[in-house]
């Protein structure tokens, strides 16, 4: 993806967004999420899942969020730690 300078915020705006029949819009939708693959990697076990209430749903969610988050630092550590061998 190329790196693009602006003078102004306001310039940003318009770069940013695609209309919903740019054939560029899949392509930036691919690069985004392959982008979030490579770097956090999240993984939330397959499956459908019933709760007795959303607070029970959104305390689930968590539990899933900071078990990735963790193993997302220890890939970092670990490739830090690789890398000053």
């Amino acid at each position: 993806m190329s790196v693009r300078k602006f003078r102004d915020v306001a310039e940003m705006e318009r770069e940013v967004w695609f209309r919903r029949d740019d054939p560029r819009l899949f392509a930036a939708m691919r690069a985004v999420w392959d982008f979030a693959r490579r770097t956090v990697q999240p993984e939330f076990p397959p499956g459908v899942y019933r709760f007795r209430s959303v607070d029970e749903a959104a305390a689930q969610r968590e539990r899933w969020e900071r078990r990735s988050f963790e193993a997302f630092q220890r890939r970092r550590r670990d490739r830090d730690a690789a890398a000053t061998r």
